[in-house]
């Protein structure tokens, strides 16, 4: 008998999918470099020289053996221990190998992280605006999901909303940041209220509260955002790392989970994950990848493209009237739209050729994102377009 819950799933594809489809249609038509395709987040600078480097020499003079064949279930032992030197080295903490579990990408590692610390049953709490797999990253678990309403005015925390969703259900809450789709960083001071409140409510409930961190953007921070290390705020975090955004890499899929060894079960956590991968089959990702980003754990790509992006694009929308809390990171921005339903701002602008995405599945209604990953030439090209499409779709906003 076909699984009705996956069939079901069929309807509800990402937005984002769609809307990118869509574009790389449109785009065969007229050019894709007509097309303002801003629906998307993949990375549009190149892996960094030393990642190419390190891959043809590791497959040049490394054993076949060892390139090809399966990696451990937890990771290539050289690996996760030079994953742990280089987060003691760079955020001052004290992880071992046994602390590192290898996984594909930040969603292989979210897949683990939230099987490790929930049952069937139990509550993970995700804050608004967040990114839409959350959803079946979750409830795949036997998990549910509740969502923390979003603080509109700066797109931190919603402390209120917090207090309202927390209950002895939750045993899990997740954190983004710099975030998907908003680009905000969370700041120190909402780092240590929320590792606060999370030590008061695991003494108020008798149990064990985990902190599960997203940081694929880790490392996408602006000028003028002080940086943060979730697990520095809360010993019951474990962190979720991709290396798709930094190094560029997100066909490689390469990943890992990191528990703080302050946290609970932190010995068994790590192994558990491998326990784990048995049932999901999300294991073993490729040795060549794993001992390629061993080399250049402290390299990154050239991120300065995003922040280049990032003002041009906030300028010409606050410029246009555009309500938008400027992001710290990432390549996206969460500009407000020109009318109360997204979806038909964001229809309405596909005749401009501007592929934006509606924040409808993003948990706060009547905003859109944008993915600025792209060549600044063709973010320069959009703003007249931007411009083209507010005056004539949107006639007297802006103006002074």
């Amino acid at each position: 008998m076909i699984n009705e819950t996956y069939r079901t799933m069929l309807q509800g594809k990402s937005i984002i999918r769609e809307l990118s489809e869509y574009a790389a249609k449109r785009g065969q038509e007229i050019g894709y470099h007509n097309v303002f395709d801003y629906s998307l987040g993949n990375p549009s600078v190149p892996c960094p020289k030393e990642y190419t480097e390190a891959m043809i020499q590791i497959l040049k003079e490394e054993d076949p053996m060892t390139v090809h064949g399966y990696s451990p279930s937890l990771g290539i032992q050289s690996v996760r221990k030079a994953i742990a030197d280089s987060l003691n080295r760079r955020f001052s903490m004290d992880y071992e190998e046994e602390h590192i579990f290898m996984a594909s990408g930040a969603a292989g590692a979210l897949a683990h992280g939230f099987r490790c610390v929930t049952k069937p049953g139990d509550e993970i709490l995700v804050f608004a605006p967040y990114f839409p797999e959350y959803g079946p990253y979750i409830t795949q678990t036997g998990a549910v999901m509740k969502v923390v309403s979003a603080d509109t005015d700066d797109l931190q925390i919603n402390f209120k909303a917090l207090e309202e969703q927390m209950n002895e259900k939750v045993m899990a809450v997740l954190v983004n940041t710099p975030n998907n789709p908003s680009g905000i960083a969370y700041s120190p001071k909402t780092m240590e209220r929320l590792g606060d409140f999370l030590e008061m409510k695991q003494k108020q409930y008798g149990h064990d509260i985990f902190l599960i961190s997203d940081e694929p953007y880790r490392e996408i921070v602006f000028q003028g955002t002080e940086p943060v290390y979730v697990s520095k705020f809360y010993d019951n975090t474990i962190s979720c790392y991709s290396f798709s955004k930094s190094l560029s890499l997100p066909g490689e899929r390469i990943g890992y989970v990191a528990v703080n060894p302050r946290c609970r079960g932190a010995k068994d956590l790590a192994a558990m994950c491998g326990q784990i991968s048995r049932g999901i089959g999300h294991n073993c990702p490729p040795s060549s990848v794993q001992l390629a980003v061993a080399r250049i754990l402290d390299k990154t790509s050239d991120l300065s493209v995003y922040e280049t992006n990032r003002d041009l694009l906030y300028d010409a929308l606050t410029g246009l009237g555009f309500q938008v809390v400027k992001p710290g990171g990432t390549f996206y921005m969460f500009p407000k739209a020109l009318e109360e339903d997204a979806a038909i701002f964001c229809q309405k602008a596909k005749a401009y050729d501007l592929i934006l995405v509606p924040s409808d599945n993003f948990g706060v209604p009547g905003y859109f994102r944008m993915a600025y990953c792209m060549d600044t030439e063709k973010v320069k090209r959009s703003v007249p377009v931007l411009e083209r499409f507010v005056k004539a779709e949107y006639p007297g906003v802006g103006e002074r």
